[in-house]
C-alpha cells in the first residue's frame, strides 16, 4: 500500500499557483486529477505533466461558476473509484473596481467559485478523509482575507471567509491525522489580475509580484510539514502584522491608496 502512488486533485490547475502546485505534486510522484474550465489547456498541462514526471494525469473540463460542477466532478471521480489523498483548493477570481458600479452577476459567480467550490470539495473530501484518518488539504486564501479590500471587496470578503472557515474546520479536526493548511500568497504573477481588470491598479501596474512557483513551494512544503497556514512572502508577512495592529479604517485606507487606479477612475469596466 505504501508503495502505491498517492492521488491530488487540483482546482484551477492550468496556470498560475494551481500549476505551479501539480508540478510539486508530480515531482513527488502523485498522480493527478486537474479541474479546470478549458479542455484544451487542460489537455496540453496534462500532456507536459505526464511527458516531463512520468506520472498518470486525469482532466475534468468543469466550469466551477456552476453551483453543480463540483458535486460532478467529485461524483465522476467517485465513480472510478479514485482514492483522493489531497485535495488542493486554488481556482478563484476577482473583479476590480467600486462596488457600486461592478457587476453583481460576476460577483455572485466569484462567491460561488471562491466560496462555493472550495465549501462543497472540502466537505465532500473530508468527510472520506476523516473516515479513513487520513489525508491532505490545502486551500489557497491570500493576504487579501487578512485585510479589508476597497476596488476588491467582495474578491476581499470571500478570501476573509476562506480564512475563518479553514481555523474552524482546523479546530474541529485537531484531533484527526487530516492535515489542513491554508495558503496566504499576496500579489502573484498569475493571470489573476488581467482577468479582474486589475492591471490599472497602482500596485500591479508599478509594483512588485511573487513568482507562482515560490508560493506554491511555500504552499506546499507547509502542507508536508502538517502546518496550519502559511503567508507566502517576507513582505506579506510585514503588511499583516501590521494590520493587525492598526485600526480598520486607517488599514482600509491604505490599501485603497495602494490599489487605485493609475488612470484615475475607480469604475468597473
Amino acid at each position: 500500500m505504501a508503495n502505491q502512488p498517492q492521488t491530488a486533485l487540483i482546482t484551477g490547475a492550468t496556470s498560475g499557483i494551481g500549476r505551479e502546485l501539480a508540478n510539486c505534486f508530480a515531482q513527488d510522484k502523485y498522480n493527478l486529477i486537474l479541474v479546470a474550465r478549458d479542455p484544451q489547456e487542460l489537455t496540453q498541462t496534462a500532456a507536459e505533466l505526464q511527458q516531463q514526471y512520468g506520472v498518470q494525469v486525469t482532466t475534468i473540463a468543469k466550469d466551477l461558476f456552476q453551483r453543480q460542477a463540483p458535486f460532478e466532478v467529485y461524483d465522476e471521480i467517485k465513480a472510478k473509484g479514485t482514492q483522493v489523498d489531497v485535495l488542493v483548493n486554488d481556482a478563484g477570481q476577482g473583479q476590480y473596481g467600486t462596488f457600486a458600479t461592478t457587476d453583481i452577476n460576476r460577483e455572485l459567480d466569484i462567491i460561488q467559485l471562491n466560496i462555493g467550490a472550495y465549501v462543497v470539495f472540502t466537505k465532500l473530501y473530508l468527510q472520506e478523509m476523516t473516515a479513513r484518518n487520513e489525508g491532505k488539504i490545502l486551500l489557497v486564501g491570500s493576504i487579501a482575507g487578512e485585510l479589508p479590500g476597497p476596488l476588491q471587496a467582495v474578491y476581499h470578503g470571500t478570501k476573509a471567509f476562506v480564512n475563518s472557515f479553514v481555523e474552524s474546520i482546523q479546530e474541529e479536526n485537531k484531533d484527526s491525522k487530516v492535515v489542513i493548511t491554508n495558503l496566504l500568497p499576496g500579489v502573484t504573477d498569475t493571470d489573476f489580475f488581467n482577468k479582474a481588470d486589475m492591471n490599472r491598479a497602482k500596485n500591479i501596474a508599478e509594483g512588485s509580484k511573487a513568482s507562482p512557483a515560490d508560493v506554491a513551494k511555500d504552499g506546499y512544503k507547509a502542507l508536508l510539514a502538517g502546518e496550519r497556514k502559511v503567508i507566502s512572502g517576507f513582505m506579506n508577512k510585514v503588511q499583516v502584522t501590521s494590520s493587525n495592529v492598526m485600526p480598520d479604517a486607517l488599514v482600509a485606507a491604505q490599501v485603497h491608496k495602494q490599489s487605485e487606479p493609475i488612470d484615475g477612475n475607480e469604475s468597473a469596466r
